[in-house]
């Protein structure tokens, strides 16, 4: 009797969730999407192109909410995931920091002079403080809209609470601290917390990790480096 494929849950917000679930499937296992975050796009008003240098945009949920009269601007990105939604949507020129924030921080500073129009840093709701600080800090004029907003669902989809409540081996693939506090009290208040325990968790940081710490895991992974490919590798350990 053939094996079934294990179960992997993906948490991450659409359309990175279908993207990962994708990858997994062609990796041989069965991926379960149930985002736990959804993403609100702001439409409003932002400065004409003319007026800046670049774009800076430290998530891929931000790409949405920008205007095609950008695509012209050079556009520096967080990580190769970001830097290739930006070209999809028709940037033409991107630069990626392979990294975290302050990889993108470092990026603009070792390359761009200080001098010049300002860059647009787009972020999310309550986002982006620290990397426009530091920026500032060594002398760039950094103009921060917030341009999406990430809802925590109220429930945890049935899918989740499936996978977590069978008793079956399984991995959560984890993306992002938000969504880690999400799931942790969701699954609080449903009962679910001792489900845990036959479940692997691969996070993509350690401060994700951290967020869900406390949850009886069978085992925790965390990725080398701040990317998908390397969270999708700890399935293969």
């Amino acid at each position: 009797m053939a094996m079934q494929p294990m179960p992997v849950l993906v948490t991450r917000p659409e359309p990175g969730a279908s993207s990962t679930a994708r990858h997994l499937a062609k990796m041989g296992f069965a991926p379960i999407v149930a985002p736990l975050l959804t993403i609100r796009t702001f439409v409003r008003a932002l400065p004409g192109p003319e007026t800046l240098r670049g774009i800076v945009v430290a998530s891929r949920q931000a790409i949405p909410a920008l205007p095609d009269l950008y695509h012209d601007l050079p556009l520096y990105a967080v990580g190769d995931a970001t830097a290739a939604e930006a070209r999809e949507a028709g940037f033409r020129t991107v630069v990626s920091a392979q990294g975290r924030a302050e990889d993108l921080a470092r990026l603009i500073i070792d390359t761009l002079p200080k001098e010049g129009l300002p860059l647009l840093l787009a972020t999310g709701f309550n986002q982006g403080d620290r990397l426009k600080r530091i920026l500032q800090a060594f002398g760039f004029e950094v103009l921060r809209e917030e341009v999406y907003a990430a809802h925590s669902v109220t429930t945890l989809p049935p899918a989740a609470a499936d996978i977590i409540g069978n008793g079956g081996p399984g991995w959560v693939l984890l993306f992002s601290r938000e969504t880690a506090l999400c799931l942790g009290r969701l699954s609080r208040a449903m009962n679910l917390v001792d489900g845990f325990a036959h479940l692997g968790l691969a996070a993509i940081s350690p401060s994700v990790a951290d967020a869900v710490g406390d949850l009886p895991w069978a085992r925790i992974r965390v990725a080398m480096d701040p990317n998908e490919k390397a969270v999708l590798a700890l399935l293969n350990d």
